[in-house]
């Protein structure tokens, strides 16, 4: 018989006497509440009705729950249609709670409506059995505004490079299979030159720059093509619209440095106490700023290390332990244990954009001579680049975790030689031993080198 465990009631595990639960839709939502009954002690009482999604008729809602004094409000992640709620609701000084639609899901074999749902939802909600989803502050809420659509510019701007790419192909000009890519300056030179009506092979060539220079050959037989009038004109909307995106770009890099610049949970503190937006830089600084801490980690650059404060947020009370923002980041699969067996789980979805932002910052950990990059490798050999990438974008996590919780801890890179240096070797050499012995169908005995 296995010893009792005692397990503590979560935070959001609380019993609560006055709720209210919104079903949201896009035009109304179907509230909710749940209170002590007026007549019968002990006994509890819901009333539903509908509520227009609008700022004033929310506004009301807010007024009228506040003097039914409701403790909290409970709603599911409708796609978008939460926010109006949430936002309204917490701003006149409601305790409000967004949580994910799986958690509220009802149970299989009992009718759905609009109005069982508001009502299940507010039972929940009293019985403490919803896990509130982490909603952040309107600082984060604004900046992950400004990387979002900063990342949506940049992948496509990556699709036009791949339409330009096409285009050249079915020109029959192999300039990116000559040239590394096609966002380098030569290669955008000699695409400008073929739009202005140049097609001579060996001037495109001699437009190249710095070590591309080297493949003048090379650039001169994949540059003789059937480049005409119609490609030429195609290419050019393509590159100024290119220019336009990287304009945006630009200037929505600018208002993001601004944006956190401006949070003081992000600023840095010098040797002297002082803190403030440009604080911390100096090398003796006590506090790095938040963005400059993270993007001492390899791989994270500072743009990635932005765009990852703007999906987690500075705040790291809200996530107890690096294992729980894992876990909300989708990075790890759910636990499975039926019986004595323990089987493999689904991932969750997460948050897709910060995931996005630390494979990115995986992959480029993975060309760098450092632990990070060592385990990349030492996991990609086993069981794949994909499984490696997960790994060490886990990895990458968990540090910001205790970098974002810690102000004053400093990254610090363990080095490409910190497997090999745990390794016993007396064990690995009987392992090798014990699979030759395996092949040869004999055991062998091993001399040691004479000195």
């Amino acid at each position: 018989m296995s010893k009792p465990q005692v397990i503590d009631d979560e935070e959001h595990e609380r019993v609560h006497e006055r709720v209210a639960a919104i079903d949201v839709a896009k035009d109304s939502g179907v509230v909710c509440t749940r209170l002590p009954h007026p007549s019968r002690p002990g006994a509890r009482q819901s009333t539903v009705w509908t509520v227009r999604a609008r700022m004033g008729a929310v506004g009301k809602l807010a007024r009228q729950l506040k003097n039914s004094g409701i403790e909290l409000v409970t709603l599911e992640s409708t796609s978008d249609y939460w926010r109006i709620w949430f936002f309204v609701l917490e701003g006149c000084g409601l305790a409000v709670q967004l949580v994910n639609a799986a958690q509220a899901k009802n149970l299989p074999g009992r009718p759905k409506t609009d109005k069982l749902d508001a009502m299940w939802l507010a039972r929940l909600t009293e019985m403490g059995l919803l896990r509130p989803s982490f909603v952040p502050p309107a600082a984060i809420r604004d900046l992950r505004d400004y990387t979002r659509a900063r990342t949506r510019l940049v992948q496509e701007r990556t699709r036009c490079y791949q339409r330009l790419e096409k285009l050249l192909e079915g020109a029959l000009v192999k300039l990116s299979s000559a040239a590394s890519k096609l966002t380098t300056e030569s290669a955008k030179d000699m695409v400008k030159a073929m739009i202005a009506g140049q097609r001579g092979p060996r001037t495109l060539a001699a437009l190249a720059r710095t070590r591309m220079k080297a493949k003048h050959d090379d650039l001169v037989e994949a540059l003789d093509g059937m480049f005409d009038d119609h490609h030429g004109e195609l290419a050019g909307l393509l590159l100024d619209q290119i220019a336009f995106l990287d304009e945006r770009v630009t200037q929505l890099t600018a208002r993001i440095t601004a944006a956190v610049a401006a949070m003081p949970a992000a600023w840095g503190v010098d040797s002297d106490g002082t803190t403030g937006p440009d604080a911390g830089t100096g090398p003796d600084a006590v506090v790095l700023p938040a963005a400059a801490r993270l993007a001492e980690i390899p791989g994270v650059s500072q743009d990635l290390a932005r765009a990852i404060i703007a999906e987690t947020g500075l705040d790291m009370s809200r996530f107890p332990t690096a294992a729980h923002l894992v876990s909300w980041a989708g990075l790890c699969p759910s636990a499975r244990q039926p019986g004595p067996r323990t089987r493999a789980g689904k991932k969750s979805q997460g948050d897709t954009w910060l995931r996005g932002s630390l494979g990115q910052a995986a992959t480029g950990a993975a060309r760098t001579d450092t632990f990070l990059g060592e385990r990349y490798w030492r996991i990609a050999r086993r069981r794949g680049k994909a499984k490696a990438q997960v790994a060490v974008a886990r990895s990458i996590l968990v540090i910001i975790w205790n970098l974002l919780k810690d102000p004053a801890a400093r990254f610090t890179d363990l080095g490409p030689g910190y497997y090999q240096a745990r390794t016993d070797k007396v064990k690995k050499i009987k392992n090798h031993i014990r699979q030759i012995e395996a092949l040869l169908g004999h055991p062998i005995t091993i001399t040691p080198k004479a000195a």
